[in-house]
């Protein structure tokens, strides 16, 4: 008897098709997400978390939100952003949107946020103002999107929006080094969208891995990452840059508005005179007549300049400019030949043009700011607002054009800066203000010095804050600016001339002013971290260390209060205790290569050796560019008898900082120990030709010399080692055993 066979409809054809061409990949991909997740692999791509704290429950940002837009190694973090979960009645909650210098870098705590802060309280007294910076450095509008998208549910009363220096070199902009440049939009969202699954983040994980030999994308080098990124000013990729960047602000906006928030929308204020472009075209492609012209003009131009006979620089710049139109370099010396022949009005344009042909685009253009210009007037009403920062601060300088009266270096502002542009945002938010808040308000804004009492802001931090600066611009691409010696000449002469006002006298009124802030406000975690500063530079161990414990009882939740802790309790020789505070540290953020590198040197000092070498490990594999845990791991590897492995190391730390002495000065002695006294010698040699003060290394290179029967070599370095320090005991007992021979 023949088996009965069922005919299949087609119908269930297309069904059973449809499930094995659909159905099934999905549910296998969402059971392969769900697993994922069950497994804590990935991250959190929110940029808030809810934290509980003090009783109180809360909203902090989350430290990997930065992980969906940077390879982990050059992830950037938010500030310590701390926001209430439940609005109180009667508060303005104010979002702040942009990058680094809406965040107030190098110091946030003197941003221009922490002025609008003081500003509002002073005049306002009667109303409550919560200010909470999502700003982030390095990071642009494809990053600023989605966190606007996420405040939209937060009962923002009023959104500022700062923004568009980093539109070129941060993700996905034409000089970025973060990944693609200047993708698509379209590109740029399903790519942001897919890594937000742990699915996709699986994927961005194996595709960095692919990349991890590259080592110019390891790590975090700051603007220094960007130098072999160059643009060119007529380079197709800008303009998708501008065309995204208009996009994503038209959303924000829209968001904004949609969620029912008062919007100041503000341009960008950038350093157009004090701050030559990084980068300029190449005159390679001119003809050579032309190239032997443009050269020679410039060069002209330079002298003329310099021995005051700017009539004749002005000409040539001005030739200059025309044979090459586009060169960012001529164009900036000609508006400050222009400037100094006080004509502003004429030096003004090309002052934009340099910005505008900057080969390394670190700073807001003149099309971005026409852009959010634009956006500001094709939505016109009480809910939108233009702050037009670039003209309105501008308009505080005497001849109209921002420079050093207002800034650190290329766009962070210093205090005046600060200060001037919280009182234009200051202004506006007024403006949105309803009668019954303002009733009671005082007549006049609280002055710029009365602000920074309540900041506690004090010539102590300016010194701390300008040695930062001072640090940065003796890196590349600042030290490439052709101005960049007399604005390190400026900023050292600015430091000592502070440094001389610190004494005694001046400590005990700069105490009062933290103390005087705290007492009105102690819940204030940056006060707290501002009188730590002070006591630090003042090394007053006790309550630096109490002011670090308040820090971290007001925040529990993020790792730096308790880095800094450690920091100031293993400079305070409390090693335990620091060793404390730094696991704290990275319990709550374990990939941090600082913390890490901090924990090991406290375990090496503790002669801990091995968990010393675990954690220098650790940091160099969450750092892999910076060569300090390696100089570290050197040092605990010889300590461990794996000798081989710690001169590997450190001339491995010597390949990442050449320029560095230390690890010349440590790989000598190793292999003076070995019996390798002359590679010993050429490296102690190199260490005192890269730090010719250092008495430790002659001493070194002395016992070295005279191992390899260099006496009178050995004693020239000990003479030389004692017109340094003329009482050191090794090398006076050196110098008599040298006299004996």
């Amino acid at each position: 008897m023949r088996p009965v066979v069922t005919a299949v409809s087609p119908r269930r054809k297309w069904l059973f098709r449809f499930l094995a061409v659909f159905a099934v990949p999905v549910l296998t991909l969402g059971a392969l997400e769900l697993l994922l997740r069950l497994l804590g692999f990935g991250f959190d791509p929110h940029f808030f978390k809810q934290a509980s704290g003090g009783g109180k429950d809360g909203y902090v940002a989350n430290t990997d939100f930065g992980l969906r837009f940077f390879p982990r190694s050059q992830v950037r973090i938010p500030d310590m952003a701390v926001m209430p979960a439940a609005k109180a009645p009667d508060t303005v909650r104010i979002f702040i949107f942009g990058e680094s210098a809406a965040l107030g870098d190098p110091r946030p705590n003197y941003g221009a946020g922490c002025y609008l802060e003081v500003l509002l309280r002073e005049r306002f007294p009667q109303a409550k103002f919560e200010i909470v910076n999502t700003s982030v450095t390095a990071i642009n509008s494809h990053v600023i999107l989605p966190i606007a998208q996420e405040c939209s549910r937060y009962a923002g009363d009023v959104w500022l929006i700062y923004m568009g220096n980093n539109e070129m070199v941060g993700p996905f902009g034409a000089a970025t080094v973060f990944g693609a440049r200047a993708p698509p939009l379209w590109l740029v969202r399903a790519q942001l969208q897919l890594r937000q699954l742990r699915l996709g983040q699986l994927l961005w994980a194996a595709t960095q891995k692919l990349h991890k030999a590259d080592a110019d994308a390891a790590g975090w080098h700051g603007m220094e990452m960007f130098v072999r990124n160059p643009v060119a000013p007529d380079d197709a990729h800008k303009q998708t840059v501008y065309r995204n960047f208009q996009q994503n602000l038209d959303e924000i906006v829209k968001t904004g508005l949609a969620s029912g928030a008062r919007i100041i929308l503000s341009t960008v204020l950038v350093n157009l005179k004090d701050c030559p472009p990084f980068g300029a075209i190449s005159n390679a492609e001119l003809s050579p007549t032309n190239r032997a012209a443009f050269v020679k003009l410039s060069q002209d131009g330079a002298a003329a300049q310099e021995q005051g006979r700017l009539a004749e620089a002005r000409t040539a710049f001005q030739e200059a400019a025309e044979i090459l139109p586009r060169s960012a370099e001529a164009h900036f010396q000609l508006a400050t030949c222009l400037l100094r022949l006080t004509n502003a009005t004429a030096a003004l344009p090309h002052f934009l043009q340099a910005v505008d042909d900057d080969t390394l685009p670190f700073r807001a253009d003149s099309r971005i700011n026409d852009i959010i210009r634009t956006m500001a007037r094709r939505s016109p009403g009480e809910s939108l607002s233009l702050c037009d920062a670039a003209e309105t601060l501008a308009a505080t300088n005497s001849d109209g054009i921002p420079g050093e009266e207002l800034f650190y270096e290329h766009v962070h502002l210093n205090p005046n800066g600060n200060y001037a542009l919280a009182l234009a945002w200051a202004r506006l938010v007024e403006k949105q203000l309803s009668p019954a808040l303002k009733r009671g308000a005082r007549p006049s804004w609280a002055s710029q010095a009365e602000s920074e009492q309540w900041l506690g802001l004090t010539d102590w931090n300016r010194v701390s804050i300008l040695e930062d600066i001072l640090r940065r611009i003796q890196r590349p691409p600042f030290n490439g600016q052709s101005r960049n010696a007399q604005q390190l000449a400026r900023l050292r002469s600015e430091i000592a001339q502070l440094q001389q006002g610190l004494t005694s006298d001046t400590a005990a009124q700069a105490q009062q002013v933290y103390l005087r802030a705290l007492d009105r406000a102690p819940g204030n975690f940056r006060l707290h971290q501002n009188y730590a500063e002070f006591l630090e530079a003042r090394q007053e161990w006790k309550p630096v260390i109490a002011e670090r414990e308040k820090v971290c009882e007001l925040l529990p939740y993020f790792y730096f209060p308790y880095y800094a802790l450690g920091l100031d309790l293993k400079d305070a020789g409390a090693l335990a205790e620091a060793r404390a505070a730094l696991l704290k540290a990275a319990l709550l953020s374990p990939f941090q290569g600082d913390v890490r590198l901090e924990l090991g040197i406290v375990c090496g000092r503790q002669g801990d050796w091995e968990q010393a070498r675990r954690e220098l490990e650790a940091a160099r594999r969450f750092s892999p560019e910076d060569p300090q845990p390696l100089l570290y791991l050197g040092e605990v590897l010889w300590k461990l008898q794996r000798r081989a492995e710690a001169i590997t190391v450190l001339r491995e730390a010597i390949r990442l900082a050449p320029s560095d002495w230390q690890p010349h000065y440590r790989l000598a002695s190793d292999l003076a120990h070995e019996g390798q006294f002359p590679a010993a010698a050429a490296e102690y040699q190199e260490a005192l030709r890269l730090n010719p003060s250092s008495v430790k290394t002659k001493l070194g290179l002395t016992a070295v010399l005279l191992s390899l029967g260099r006496q009178l070599d050995a004693l020239q370095q000990i003479d030389e080692a004692l017109k340094l320090e003329p009482t050191n005991q090794a090398a006076l007992e050196f110098r008599g055993k040298l006299r004996g021979l």
